[in-house]
């Protein structure tokens, strides 16, 4: 039964890891840029949404409301007035900026919220769902796993069922093209990153209600991020919940065989075997040209 408790709770963190590393999917498959300010996004998320649950509106769902407006205009001045400066001379100056990026906003969370940890407390973050008299999974893992599905769903929706997703899809395809058929494909960059930081804002507050979270935290979910990505596919929503239900499993299971100082080894040997067998990821092929 431990093992099935095992493999329960690990397909349902892997939702929170697909939550985690659908923005960077989102922008490498769009813009063929590696965001490296990805993981600080996440934990600027957390940060701005403790602050408003707990001293100014008092309501999570607000503070989550206003946490996705604030991110999105934040997500998407980024973009016009940095890294699309820097994006037609090349990978690296970009990569560079959003690296740039990142050590400004560790360091601007470590100014003013200090070293200490940090949670978001919830009703549910110590409540179990009962699946069987033995067998019983997180509710915060549940609540988790239901969001990434929400989100992969409603993307899946935007990029393939409204005008700016087919902008954004063009974009990607052919981004010369695209703009010779009118569309600013500078805009749709901005847009994109937009829509990231959405997933981000989202993806911050299920970090904070599940674990305990620092300003300088953000490095260790860009590489959880990179690793969901990476397994999956660079720019496939399916292939990120694959990805990151993967992940999950691995250090779950790592740790349940192994022990608990295994968990992080066992999930990047997982990744480590299969960049090994197919470096373009599980389900790129099928998503990607």
């Amino acid at each position: 039964m431990e093992i099935i408790q095992s493999v329960l709770n690990g397909i349902l963190l892997g939702g929170l890891y697909a939550i985690i590393g659908i923005g960077m999917s989102l922008i490498f498959g769009i813009m063929g840029l590696t965001n490296l300010a990805h993981g600080d996004f996440i934990i600027v998320g957390t940060f701005i949404c403790m602050i408003l649950a707990s001293q100014l509106v008092g309501s999570l769902w607000l503070a989550l409301v206003i946490t996705i407006l604030v991110m999105t205009v934040m997500g998407f001045l980024i973009q016009n007035f940095l890294i699309n400066k820097v994006l037609d001379k090349g990978p690296e100056p970009a990569l560079l900026t959003t690296f740039g990026v990142s050590i400004c906003l560790s360091n601007a969370l470590l100014l003013f919220f200090g070293a200490d940890a940090r949670s978001i407390n919830v009703s549910f973050a110590t409540a179990n769902i009962a699946a069987t008299e033995l067998i019983s999974v997180p509710a915060v893992y549940s609540v988790n796993f239901i969001a990434a599905i929400c989100v992969i769903v409603t993307l899946h929706y935007v990029l393939n069922h409204t005008y700016l997703g087919r902008a954004i899809r063009a974009t990607a395809d052919d981004s010369r093209a695209a703009e010779l058929m009118g569309v600013d494909t500078k805009r749709v960059f901005s847009y994109t990153m937009g829509l990231a930081m959405i997933s981000a804002a989202i993806a911050g507050l299920l970090v904070g209600t599940t674990f305990v979270f620092y300003p300088s935290t953000g490095t260790q979910y860009l590489i959880i991020a990179f690793g969901v990505v990476v397994i999956g596919g660079m720019g496939s929503l399916l292939g990120t919940l694959v990805g990151g239900i993967i992940l999950g499993l691995a250090q779950l299971l790592g740790a349940f065989f192994f022990g608990s100082g295994y968990q992080l080894l066992s999930g990047y040997l997982v990744l480590l075997i299969i960049l090994t067998i197919k470096p373009e990821g599980l389900l790129a092929a099928k998503t990607r040209k």
